[in-house]
């Protein structure tokens, strides 16, 4: 489909931006042939890191103005993804990413995109969200547009069924808490309550057989469903204290996106459970084992049921043992406070409670 779709985009000369690991695996160059047999030309930028920096943006972006391409296939996870959407901006209107960090400060829109997971996880793929590090201040901004939604995503379960273990159990974790914090945000409507049940429905019914066995394609196809439903959701009804929180996590100590907001879900869990009004039963039936709906639900049940989820699929218990220490939380805490995500939550958050709320995920 890939070389159809780049015809519709009027292109005849791409730009893949991925990584070196995508690359070694082969699959970069899987995606190349595929469009160089149609007589598309292609060039490649492939240093793409997790959590990745404004300088990979500006050195991704002088490729792509220095080679003439006229669209981009971000091919992989959340971090080229973020990073395709930023080309597409400088590439288009100039300047640093920086000029644009906040809501709607795009001026129109962006150099095409078509979007290729290789992880069930971020839903980047259909998000207005760019989120890039700012090494200079530790601290990932977001660019938010309606203009940086891809004009194209491709879902391919082939993709994803070579990821190891702890991969598919950290985004297919990220992926439900989009779906999760998405259904129990201030924002939430709906539209977006729609997407966000069939997400967790999806995500919860098939995670632990699909990181038990990344070849099962059944349980592929629906985590790969699940994370875009969940991303359509929480493009809409934004999140809560947990990816405000994630975010400087991954900012100072350079842990994996999925797997800080893992290790933090039952710690917010717990704390957002005084303003649950009845979706928390709802969820745990759409995460729990059980094949009965509970009688007698009671919060603190989802909240064990969740560390139970996390201990099985191996993801780690505490921010310590990802390397998190105590003496950065007041100015993680305050990164976190900058966040939109924290005026959505259900419980409103103050910068003590997040302090809080850190120490005890320590």
């Amino acid at each position: 489909r890939l070389p159809e779709l780049l015809e519709k985009s009027g292109s005849k000369k791409m730009m893949v931006v991925s990584d070196r690991g995508l690359e070694k695996l082969g699959v970069v160059q899987k995606v190349l042939d595929i469009v160089e047999t149609e007589g598309i030309e292609t060039v490649s930028f492939l240093d793409i890191l997790p959590n990745p920096t404004v300088d990979m943006v500006n050195a991704a972006t002088k490729v792509y103005k220095e080679s003439g391409a006229t669209s981009i296939v971000a091919l992989g996870g959340g971090s080229p993804m973020d990073v395709a959407k930023a080309v597409g901006v400088l590439a288009r209107y100039g300047g640093s990413i920086t000029e644009y960090e906040g809501a709607h400060l795009v001026p129109g829109p962006i150099e095409p995109i078509i979007a290729i997971p290789t992880t069930a996880g971020t839903g980047s793929e259909v998000t207005a969200f760019s989120v890039i590090t700012d090494t200079s201040r530790n601290y990932k901004l977001t660019v938010f547009s309606y203009e940086l939604l891809p004009k194209y995503a491709l879902l391919d379960p082939e993709m994803i069924m070579s990821v190891p273990p702890m991969v598919a159990a950290s985004c297919g974790i990220d992926a439900l808490i989009h779906a999760w914090e998405a259904y129990t945000s201030l924002g939430a409507s709906p539209f977006s309550d729609a997407m966000a049940e069939k997400a967790m429905e999806l995500i919860g019914g098939n995670i632990r057989r699909f990181v038990a066995n990344r070849k099962d394609e059944e349980a592929a196809c629906a985590m790969m469903s699940g994370s875009m439903f969940a991303g359509i959701a929480f493009a809409w009804a934004r999140l809560g204290d947990v990816h405000a929180m994630s975010h400087p996590v991954s900012a100072f100590f350079g842990v994996q996106h999925g797997v800080a907001n893992s290790i933090l879900l039952p710690v917010i869990v717990e704390y957002n459970a005084l303003a649950d009004h009845g979706r928390y039963e709802k969820i745990y039936n759409y995460i729990s084992e059980e094949k009965e709906p509970v009688k007698d639900f009671k919060p603190e049940m989802l909240v064990e049921e969740i560390k139970k989820l996390n201990a099985s699929l191996g993801i780690p218990k505490t921010l310590s043992e990802v390397g998190v220490t105590e003496d950065k939380i007041p100015q993680m805490a305050a990164d976190a406070m900058k966040s939109g995500n924290i005026a959505a939550n259900p419980r409103q958050t103050t910068l003590k409670d997040v302090e809080m709320l850190y120490r005890k995920a320590l």
